[in-house]
């Protein structure tokens, strides 16, 4: 047998002005973003804002169903518009707001896939801002952190 830590470093900023004024305004379209949020039964608006590599900025927010398996995140919603509309581009970095809690938010699970998918597809990691409402923000250098033993790609061949 063999034990095995995993461990990762992130950045945390109280506010979005200590980041670049590029990453605050990325910051400030997914707030944009989260403020279209349809989220009538969660009351938990998340918009999401993709810097591509040239330099256009799309945004997506969380839409809900009465069937809840049937919404779908903001991340999802944005990533999938992302590459259906412009799939040349590389996706550079990645704001998420939550505009309903204080707390530090990341995304779930299946939208941590979504990302390394990504990732892999464009061979590059994608940055993430995760923003909530009392304004601080965590920056993480790629989805690959926050899923340790990810599935992928390499997997299935």
């Amino acid at each position: 047998m063999s034990k095995k830590i995993y461990q990762f470093e992130y950045q945390k900023y109280k506010n979005p002005s200590e980041l670049s004024q590029e990453v605050q305004n990325l910051i400030e379209e997914s707030k944009k973003a989260a403020e279209k949020a349809y989220a009538p039964y969660s009351k938990f608006r998340v918009g999401a804002a993709i810097l591509l590599e040239n330099g256009e900025i799309l945004k997506g927010s969380n839409q809900e169903n009465a069937s809840y398996p049937v919404g779908v995140c903001a991340e999802r919603t944005l990533l999938s518009f992302a590459h259906a509309n412009y799939p040349e581009f590389k996706k550079v970095k990645l704001a998420v707001s939550v505009l309903d809690t204080d707390k530090d938010v990341s995304p779930c699970g299946l939208c941590r896939q979504t990302l390394l998918e990504y990732e892999a597809l464009q061979s590059q990691p994608i940055e993430i801002f995760l923003h909530n409402q009392s304004g601080s923000v965590i920056v993480l250098p790629s989805a690959a952190s926050l899923l340790p033993l990810h599935f992928n790609n390499e997997m299935l061949s």
